[in-house]
């Protein structure tokens, strides 16, 4: 129904930027889309939703004021902006995508084989 691929990770100096996109395909408009990463060795977490209905936006305390996510007007491409990285940003970042989940988009927690998921693309902060 939906499928994801993310392009744009990479390496980095602490403080530099980088910008990340999502391609979303497919027949289904999800409600909720957005951004997680998994840092080495540990779980997976939240880094930023949007609604596509309505735009707004959430973001993990973390990154907030750092990390912009938007999603264009066709709703087939959603970006990260990256900017003032920090070391403890490195991470898989992957973009997922709600598959029939009906509530307010900074409450939803996407499962694996339930909702959307991209390959992940690598992002390494050094210091």
């Amino acid at each position: 129904q939906v499928q994801l691929a993310e392009s744009g990770g990479g390496s980095v100096q602490a403080g530099g930027s980088l910008r990340l996109s999502c391609v979303v395909s497919g027949d289904y408009i999800s409600n909720c889309m957005g951004w997680f990463r998994q840092p080495p060795g540990k779980g997976r977490e939240g880094v930023a939703v949007i609604s596509t209905d309505h735009g707004r936006t959430h973001y993990v305390d973390s990154v907030a004021g750092r990390f912009t996510v938007s999603l264009n007007s066709a709703k087939n491409m959603m970006h990260l902006q990256m900017n003032s990285l920090k070391p403890e940003d490195t991470a898989s970042y992957f973009c997922a995508a709600d598959i029939g989940y009906g509530g307010e988009c900074a409450e939803w927690s996407p499962k694996a084989g339930l909702d959307a998921w991209g390959q992940g693309t690598s992002v390494t902060v050094s210091s």
